[in-house]
């Protein structure tokens, strides 16, 4: 976009990253491109149907497959401790003999740079992955990305396990400012100005620190590290560096928890939203 080098963060949040799809298909629709994509839990997989350039694909995946107890379900959870099933969502459905395939050759001939945020279990940091590690129906780092804590087992990529990369780097706009951008569209599936209180990840931190202690030491802290995160973004916005994209109610959804009636506005409010991104770019 002109002498800016552009970015996209797109932070994921469950089933709110319906929100984030709406998003992406009225950035589609205008024909809008970026320099370099960030992808956040959920956020990860919703970049790569847009990098792929697939309208719609990720909706469907929100609207329709969300609903099936493959996808996500306490079953599930019983069955392999893993609420969503993350080898559905991201190789059977995903793959190219799936019921919705990933168009891979489109997103790896697409000449925007990609990166996958995932928290390494062991250290408790994130690790950026980025195109190298995305092959033809192997997208493990999706599903690293999106491993929740104790919702889920962590994801296993060579060997090393991950979880959520919301739990280490939930709203990397410093990122992407390190990478060379000066104009960034963050978007939240969070109202842009809500801050997380330490509470609700107070307990699955006490579960998660018997076996992976530094990762249950960011996932304690992460209410600080998103709402410091969230505070500069707000303040790169006031300088025209950053624009936030967030929904201004949730429709009732939540991370683990969807409606076919909140889903369907939630995507409603992102594809309208997302008509403010050219303006902010071009500026």
């Amino acid at each position: 976009m002109g002498a800016h080098r552009t970015a996209i963060i797109d932070v994921g949040g469950g089933f709110r990253g319906v929100y984030a799809a709406g998003v992406l298909d009225r950035i589609m629709d205008l024909g809008l491109t970026f320099d370099h994509c960030y992808g956040v839990s959920a956020g990860s997989a919703n970049l790569s149907s847009y990098l792929a350039g697939q309208p719609g694909r990720t909706y469907r995946f929100y609207s329709v497959y969300s609903a099936r107890k493959e996808y996500a379900s306490p079953s599930n959870f019983v069955k392999s401790r893993n609420f969503a099933n993350l080898d559905y969502v991201y190789s059977t459905l995903s793959n190219s003999d799936g019921e919705y395939p990933l168009d891979y050759p489109a997103l790896a001939a697409n000449p925007t740079e990609f990166t996958v945020v995932a928290m390494d279990a062991l250290t408790g940091k994130p690790r950026y992955f980025d195109k190298r590690d995305i092959h033809q129906d192997d997208y493990s780092i999706m599903k690293a990305s999106s491993s929740v804590p104790v919702a889920n087992q962590p994801y296993m990529v060579n060997g090393e396990p991950y979880y959520d990369g919301g739990m280490a780097d939930p709203i990397p706009v410093q990122r992407a400012l390190d990478d060379g951008a000066d104009k960034v569209v963050v978007v939240l599936t969070r109202q842009r100005d809500f801050h997380r209180s330490p509470k609700p990840d107070s307990l699955p931190a006490r579960f998660l620190e018997r076996t992976y202690p530094n990762a249950a030491e960011s996932l304690r802290n992460r209410y600080r590290t998103y709402n410091e995160q969230l505070d500069f973004a707000h303040e790169l916005e006031g300088q025209g560096k950053a624009l936030i994209v967030a929904p201004d109610e949730l429709c009732g959804l939540n991370t683990l928890n969807r409606n076919q009636e909140g889903m369907e506005r939630m995507y409603r409010k992102g594809y309208a939203d997302g008509a403010a991104i050219p303006g902010f770019l071009e500026s």
